[in-house]
């Protein structure tokens, strides 16, 4: 412990993590994998399908985090690993796991990225500490007008992908309306909502629940042969406009005013690395 700062490796504490996290219906070959990371982390989550609302029976956990490398790592000749990726099946479970050591992390959080902002309030937490919670609430001043493009982008690329595909996948059509609500739900309130379930009690789409249901019932490629294409383009630009007009009428800032405190918590949780 330096200056209140708690540093936990990933393989401590992991029995008490995962007894909380049990009810949220986590593998526990993520929290065994997580377990096995060479560097303290900050926090881990899930993300992807399970984190949208809407995984099908096979799909991948997505694990997402943040590390902290030692001081000494970051200081000498041979740097530590700044992103550590790796993908198994581990008890029939295929783990996707990524971690960003927390400099990079808190360089992406300036950035117009939704996807660390999804990650970082993922309510499905497999690891967190003390500075996890503080993280996410200095991430509010990360957290501006302009994350509207991440999700315009992302829309767009899904859609692509829905109407190019052949038979075409229930997949693809699932994260533009994710993306979709995500992004306005964020310019008109500033708060990070990626499960589509539960934006879909605010937006009341109703062809949502059946599109989530054939996804959640089928594997995770599950086609959609009888999909109305022209319905659902006719949706996707009725609801980009809706985005448009969120960020055009929202009262986001323009830019970040987090920098100070992300800098002051990456010095603190680098500085306790060398007493850890």
């Amino acid at each position: 412990m330096e200056d209140g700062v708690r540093i936990v490796a990933g393989s401590r504490d992991m029995g008490i993590v995962a007894r909380e996290t049990d009810q949220m219906g986590i593998n526990q070959a993520v929290f065994a994998t997580v377990a096995e990371q060479p560097y303290p982390l900050l926090f881990v989550t899930i993300s992807g399908a399970h984190l949208y609302g809407f995984p099908s029976p096979d799909s991948d956990y997505d694990v997402r985090g943040s590390h902290i490398l030692p001081a000494q790592d970051v200081l000498g000749l041979d740097p530590g690993r700044e992103t550590i990726e790796r993908s198994q099946v581990r008890d029939g479970c295929q783990i996707d796991l990524v971690a960003h050591d927390v400099k990079k992390f808190f360089s992406m959080l300036l950035k117009k990225n939704g996807y660390v902002l999804e990650q970082l309030h993922s309510p499905l937490v497999v690891h967190s500490t003390p500075e996890h919670e503080e993280l996410k609430q200095i991430a509010r001043g990360c957290i501006t007008r302009h994350h509207s493009h991440h999700y315009f982008g992302f829309a767009a690329a899904q859609l692509r992908l829905f109407e190019k595909e052949r038979p075409r996948r229930v997949k693809p059509l699932l994260y533009v309306y994710r993306v979709l609500l995500t992004g306005i739900h964020l310019m008109r309130t500033g708060e990070v909502e990626a499960n589509l379930v539960r934006l879909n009690e605010e937006f009341r789409l109703p062809y949502v629940p059946e599109l989530i249901a054939r996804k959640a019932a089928g594997p995770e490629q599950a086609m959609l042969d009888d999909a109305d294409v022209a319905f659902h383009e006719a949706e996707y630009h009725r609801l980009r406009q809706e985005l448009e007009d969120a960020f055009q009428a929202s009262s986001l800032p323009e830019g970040p005013s987090a920098r100070p405190a992300l800098n002051e918590l990456l010095v603190r949780l680098r500085m306790a690395t060398l007493r850890a």
